[in-house]
């Protein structure tokens, strides 16, 4: 199975194409940067370019593996409507992939996790996972949200995995203990993805949504208006 693998979350972003096996083998086929601000020009051309580049074309694609959040509200728009108007034509499964889930994913760790993400505005998302063999999420205790520095401080008891270097001194700081590791690429979101699907958790075009953790401002003012 050839799985297209995108994340359009953040500053810099990631789409690849890998090769996937049961039970657990991806192979890494190609991957390209993709630069935050641009996505909305860059998503279609640099996945046509990568499977140019790879002697393939969109027939060839099996299913997608996408960061549905947390993250840029512009960003995550932008990839997923790529990801539904592909799987929609094609009629190929999708896996959707919390960006906390696959920093637990990277981690070299076992047992339960929190994940740590800088959120903007003083605020951390948060995500609280156990951890298995090969790297595979285990459970999620269901928590993913957002939270001020305090409140990450006071509330965490786990081991913090993070990519955000800021959030790993305030950890640490506090005498939290801390592995701090690289964001995620397409090729772990791919690997993730694949896990899920395999899982036979899978969204239709339909159901893919975004997963902000934070409301919009445009919901924040709905809301005092109400």
């Amino acid at each position: 199975m050839i799985l297209l693998a995108a994340d359009t979350s953040g500053k810099f972003g990631s789409i690849g194409l890998a090769r996937c096996e049961a039970p657990s083998s991806c192979e890494l086929l190609g991957i390209s940067a993709l630069e935050g601000g641009t996505f909305s020009a860059q998503l279609i051309p640099q996945i046509a370019a990568l499977l140019e580049r790879l002697d393939l074309t969109k027939s060839d694609l099996d299913g997608f593996a996408v960061v549905s959040g947390p993250g840029s509200f512009t960003g995550l728009r932008i990839g997923l409507a790529a990801v539904k108007a592909l799987a929609e034509i094609l009629q190929k499964p999708i896996a959707a992939v919390s960006l906390l889930e696959a920093v637990a994913a990277v981690a070299i760790a076992r047992g339960s996790v929190t994940s740590a993400l800088e959120a903007g505005r003083g605020e951390i998302y948060i995500g609280e996972y156990a951890v298995g063999d090969a790297k595979t999420i285990l459970s999620s205790a269901g928590h993913e949200q957002l939270c001020t520095r305090e409140e990450f401080i006071k509330r965490v008891t786990t081991l913090v995995v993070t990519s955000d270097a800021s959030i790993a001194d305030l950890a640490r700081g506090a005498g939290k203990q801390v592995q701090q590791v690289d964001r995620p690429r397409a090729d772990a979101i791919a690997a993730l993805g694949w896990k899920k699907m395999q899982a036979h958790m899978l969204v239709s075009p339909e159901e893919l949504e975004a997963n902000y953790i934070r409301r919009t401002d445009a919901e924040l003012l709905s809301k005092l208006e109400g």
